[in-house]
C-alpha cells in the first residue's frame, strides 16, 4: 500500500490521511449489523452508503485505502494522465487548423505526475473514512476474517452481522513470463508513483490498461515498446476497431510485437530490463529503461476465512449465483472480486443489486445487467451489447449497419474522422 502514497509530498499526505488516516480510533462495534461490508472501493462504498441510506446499522471494512483501485491506483490517475496526453497531442496538431504554436513546447513530466497526485487527493475527501462515517457507517481499518456465520474479525473486534457482502475487489497479477522475477517492473499499483519520464518504455499486455497507458507515455516522449499476446491488441473488442486504435498508436510512435506468452526478461545494464522473444520470422531484442506489466488481475481472497464459512472461490474469484449470492446463504459479493465485467460502474450498479437482495429479498439478477465499456484510447473506443460472435453463439441472427466517421459531417469538422460507429 506504501507506494501509493510516494512520493509523500503533500498532495499525497492529503490523500493518506482520506483513504488510510493514521492513528483513526474506529467506532465501538453495535451488537449486530444489518450488512457488514468488506473492501471499500467502489463496490463496497456503494453497497454500504446505500444500506446506511435506507436506515440499516452498517460496517465497513478496508484493509488498504479507502476508493480502491478507482480513487488510488486506476480510473483516477489514468484518466489524469491521458487528459494530459490528449492536450500536448492537440498542440502538436495544431498546425493542421489554421493555429501556430511555437517551437519548443515539450512535457514537463515531473508536473504532469503532480497534477495527477494534487487533483487525485481533491477528489479523495469523496472516498474518505471522515466522510463515509459522517453517512453513519462503522468504518474499521484491518483485515477482515470471518471467523463463523454471523462474525467478521478485524484488528481483534468482532462483528456481528446478518447479511454480509465480499467486495473486496482485484490487484495486479503478473503472468507467468520466464525471468520476470529477476528484475524490477512496474504494475497500474506502482507506476503511478513515477516522477521522471522513461526514456525507454516496455509495455507486456494489450488491454485497456497497457494500451492506455503506451499510448499516453509514448505521447510524452518515451520510446514505448508494446508487447502482446497472439490475440493480438485489445483482444475483447470488435477486431476492425481494435485495428483502428493500434493504427493509431502506432503513428503516435509506440512499436507493437507479439509473444509474450514466450517472452524472456533479464536484467540488462544500469538497472534496465533486457526483453527478448527468439522466433525464426518474428523475433526481436529489446532493452527498455522501465517495465510495465499490464497482462494480469487476481482476486483479492486470501486472509479472509472464506473456508471456515464454506464461500467458494477459484483462481477468477468468489462463486456467485445470478443473485450475487455465494455459496453461503446470508454471505453475497459485488464487483471485481466475483465478475468479469471490471469496472467501476459494473461494481456501481452490482452493488445497488447486491443490497436489494440482501436487505430487501430482492430478486435483482447479475445477468440482467447490460455493462456498456470505454477504452480511453485515441480513438476512444466504446462498446455496449452483445457482439455478433455472442449473439450467433445463442441462435441470434444479425445484420450489421456501418457507418464510417469520415462520412459524418461533425466527424469531418471536429479532424476525428477515423474510425465508425457499428450497430448490429
Amino acid at each position: 500500500m506504501n507506494e501509493i502514497f510516494q512520493p509523500l509530498d503533500r498532495h499525497n499526505e492529503l490523500l493518506r490521511s482520506s483513504v488510510f488516516p493514521d492513528n483513526y480510533n474506529p467506532p465501538k462495534p453495535q451488537t449486530k449489523y444489518n450488512l457488514v461490508v468488506i473492501g471499500a472501493g467502489t463496490a463496497g462504498l456503494v453497497a454500504s452508503s446505500i444500506g446506511a441510506g435506507l436506515g440499516g446499522k452498517v460496517a465497513l471494512i478496508e484493509r488498504s485505502a479507502m476508493g480502491g483501485d478507482c480513487l488510488n491506483v486506476g480510473c483516477v490517475p489514468s484518466k489524469a494522465i491521458i487528459s494530459c496526453a490528449r492536450v500536448y497531442s492537440s498542440i502538436q496538431q495544431a498546425g493542421d487548423y489554421g493555429i501556430t504554436v511555437p517551437d519548443g513546447s515539450e512535457v514537463d513530466f515531473p508536473k504532469v505526475m503532480e497534477r495527477m497526485r494534487r487533483l487525485r487527493a481533491e477528489i479523495s475527501p469523496h472516498d474518505s473514512v471522515d466522510r463515509f462515517s459522517k453517512l453513519g457507517i462503522d468504518v474499521y481499518l484491518g483485515q477482515a476474517r470471518f471467523v463463523d456465520s454471523e462474525t467478521v474479525e478485524v484488528n481483534g473486534t468482532r462483528l456481528k452481522f446478518a447479511k454480509a457482502i465480499i467486495a473486496t475487489g482485484a490487484r495486479a497479477a503478473a503472468p507467468e513470463i520466464k525471468g520476470l522475477n529477476q528484475v524490477n517492473y512496474l504494475t497500474n499499483e506502482t507506476l503511478f508513483s513515477l516522477t521522471k519520464l522513461p526514456k525507454r518504455l516496455g509495455v507486456v499486455g494489450a488491454g485497456p490498461i497497457g494500451v492506455e497507458m503506451a499510448q499516453s507515455f509514448a505521447l510524452f516522449g518515451s520510446e514505448v515498446t508494446l508487447i502482446t499476446t497472439q490475440r493480438g491488441l485489445l483482444p475483447k473488442e470488435d477486431r476492425d476497431a481494435a485495428e483502428v486504435v493500434q493504427q493509431r498508436m502506432i503513428r503516435d510512435g509506440v512499436r507493437i510485437f507479439g509473444g509474450a506468452r514466450e517472452l524472456v526478461v533479464s536484467p540488462g545494464a544500469s538497472n534496465s530490463v533486457k526483453l527478448c522473444y527468439e522466433d525464426p520470422q518474428y523475433g526481436y531484442q529489446i532493452e527498455v529503461d522501465q517495465l510495465l506489466v499490464a497482462s494480469g488481475r487476481a482476486p483479492n481472497v486470501e486472509e479472509l476465512g472464506l473456508e471456515t464459512v464454506g464461500v467458494e472461490y477459484s483462481a477468477s474469484g468468489v462463486k456467485i449465483d445470478d443473485f450475487f449470492r455465494t455459496t453461503h446463504p446470508k454471505i453475497y459479493a459485488a464487483g471485481d472480486v466475483c465478475s468479469s465485467f471490471q469496472f467501476t460502474h459494473a461494481a456501481d450498479f452490482m452493488a445497488r443489486s447486491v443490497v436489494r437482495n440482501a436487505l430487501f429479498k430482492g430478486r435483482a439478477r447479475h445477468s440482467a445487467l447490460v455493462i456498456p465499456w470505454s477504452t480511453y484510447t485515441a480513438p476512444e473506443l466504446a462498446h455496449v451489447g452483445l457482439t455478433p460472435q455472442e449473439a450467433e453463439k445463442r441462435g441470434i441472427e444479425t445484420q450489421t449497419f456501418t457507418q464510417p466517421m469520415s462520412g459524418v459531417d461533425r466527424a469531418i469538422l471536429e479532424g476525428e474522422t477515423e474510425g465508425f460507429a457499428k450497430a448490429h
